[in-house]
């Protein structure tokens, strides 16, 4: 027998009962355990816990006029009396506040608290944004979205993420990356944070890129370009690369372009449960160009004596890069 495809409905009901059980004074381990289980079983299930979650955290900060607006519409006709009935009532308002798109339609002029979205080591994350905006989000990467006052805000405090846009001239998407700033002109693009180092590559349509450190004014890139910020030169270098390739972390590719090894080790490792160290920082400074196939990612490191003066130590836990013994 086939197994039966929840639908949308079915699913924001499911999310609203999760959101309910992990409100309780004290869930159990097995409750969080197979609340774990349900978000990793579709990555439907994890969007509509993140875009219900959102939608409850702006109705605990709303003015009384918002909420009673929300309530008029979704709120179940029956009164609300005791915690765990109103709870329950919250959340069946929210799942069909969720299933109107509601979501969508109070983002623009009502405010959205801040939206923190993370995670682990070798694990990519799909997430979308209650106006439809859908990011992928790298392994071991943070960012945070911010909505309200006109504007939608993402600032990607570390790692990489891939934003496919939704459009809205009235309503500027920004990302902001360390120095840089990438401003959503109709487009889809990947943008990769590195401590102080930012790149930013077009897949779709156009982005603008400005720096209050980088010399020169804003620019534009379009499909099938890259800029690459260097905080040591405070330069934008603007290269050609393939569309297919701007992403290719997604298939288990990355994709570096004269690169210091320091860096390009730094982003393997949010793939990799071996950390790679390096002994000697003079090691950080060598250019690597090439591509990391991050399902081998020991076979990689087990290349590199054959490309760079070095040599490898395993160990059970981590891995050490040093120098070529003379």
């Amino acid at each position: 027998m086939e197994n039966k495809v929840a639908t949308e409905p079915e699913i924001a009901r499911e999310a609203a009962d999760w959101w309910t059980r992990l409100r309780e004074t004290a869930p159990s381990a097995e409750t969080l355990a197979r609340w774990e289980a349900w978000m990793a079983g579709d990555e439907r299930h994890a969007r509509a816990f993140d875009q219900l979650n959102a939608l409850g955290e702006w109705l605990r900060v709303a003015s009384a006029p918002q909420r009673q607006e929300l309530l008029d519409e979704f709120a179940p006709r029956t009164a609300w009396a005791g915690r765990r009935f109103q709870v329950l009532a919250v959340a069946a308002t929210l799942a069909l506040a969720l299933l109107g798109g509601w979501g969508t339609r109070f983002v623009g002029g009502r405010g959205m608290p801040a939206r923190h979205y993370a995670s682990a080591v070798g694990q990519d994350r799909d997430i979308r944004l209650p106006d439809g905006t859908d990011i992928a989000l790298g392994a071991d990467s943070s960012l945070t979205a911010r909505y309200g006052g006109g504007r939608r805000n993402v600032d990607l405090a570390a790692g990489e993420a891939y934003f496919t846009v939704v459009h809205d001239r009235s309503r500027p998407f920004v990302v902001d990356a360390g120095s840089l700033r990438i401003e959503d002109l109709g487009t889809a693009f990947n943008v990769r944070r590195t401590g102080r180092r930012v790149s930013v590559a077009v897949t779709r349509g156009r982005v603008r890129v400005s720096s209050p450190t980088a010399s020169g004014g804003p620019l534009e890139l379009v499909a099938g370009q890259r800029a690459e910020y260097d905080p040591h030169s405070g330069m934008l270098h603007v290269s050609q690369l393939a569309a297919a390739r701007a992403a290719a972390w997604r298939h288990h590719q990355l994709e570096f372009v004269d690169e210091p090894l320091s860096m390009v080790i730094a982003n393997v490792n949010r793939y990799s449960r071996h950390p790679v160290q390096l002994a000697d920082p003079q090691l950080g400074r060598l250019m690597f160009t090439g591509t990391v196939n991050t399902t081998n990612i020991d076979g990689w490191i087990g290349a590199l004596p054959h490309v760079f003066p070095l040599q490898v130590s395993r160990f059970a836990d981590h891995v050490v890069l040093s120098s070529a013994a003379h």
